[in-house]
């Protein structure tokens, strides 16, 4: 849990927009900062740390994806992209380039603190206090948010953290997508839903890049995934 209200960066073009998610977040108590564009919104993640960056996805000159990418080139702050309705290209794209969930426009307010409060909660993991998890070359530790594979850091978005961290406490079986989306996104899956789907192929390719195929997520036909662990 956090000690203090959460700090959240809103980088959109739309003012009225802005102004009204600051007023809803402020009084839901997040301390809130704003910017208008990409280039201000990474100047002041630059200057301040922020617990969670909310961005559009559609705004003049450089867009949320360009942020994104320069974002994720310098930390691991989540992100939650606002994406236009119905705009599924978009969010796969986001997830792809290290979102770590999405929200389509218009959104209903308490809908969007519902997603930012997930998001944050599985980004504070105070409330494990065991030692690191291990799976062979597997070393997860939740607490410091580090992961690492021989010994070698892994880098991971928050999303992708507690999606291994939930595939490695049950490696060897197969855990439900429908238990996933609701323990790692904080919501039920839906219908078309690819977000889980995204996250896993990312991170099975920096597994791969890693170690190889020592370890494996498998997917498991009408169920989910299950991580494998390979003799050397």
């Amino acid at each position: 849990m956090y000690s203090r209200a959460p700090k959240i960066l809103i980088i959109d073009d739309d003012v009225e927009l802005v102004t009204l998610l600051v007023d809803y977040l402020t009084l839901e108590g997040f301390q809130v900062s704003s910017a208008y564009n990409g280039l201000d919104g990474l100047t002041a993640i630059a200057q301040d740390q922020f617990d969670l960056v909310i961005l559009d996805v559609m705004m003049p000159g450089m867009s949320g994806t360009d942020v994104l990418v320069r974002l994720r080139e310098r930390c691991s702050t989540p992100v939650l992209m606002l994406t236009a309705k119905g705009d599924s290209l978009d969010r796969i794209l986001g997830l792809e380039l290290g979102a770590d969930d999405y929200v389509a426009k218009p959104c209903p307010p308490r809908e969007l603190v519902a997603r930012l409060r997930a998001i944050l909660r599985r980004c504070s993991h105070s409330e494990f206090v065991h030692g690191p998890l291990i799976v062979g070359p597997l070393s997860i530790d939740l607490p410091h948010r580090r992961v690492t594979v021989d010994n070698e850091p892994l880098n991971l978005t928050g999303t992708e953290l507690a999606l291994i961290d939930m595939l490695a406490r049950k490696a060897g079986s197969p855990v439900a997508k429908t238990d996933i989306y609701p323990q790692v996104l904080g919501r039920p899956m839906g219908r078309y839903d690819r977000a889980i789907d995204v996250h896993i192929s990312s991170i099975r390719h920096k597994l791969t890049e890693a170690i190889g195929h020592r370890i494996t997520i498998e997917s498991v036909r009408g169920v989910g995934y299950q991580m494998v662990l390979h003799n050397a």
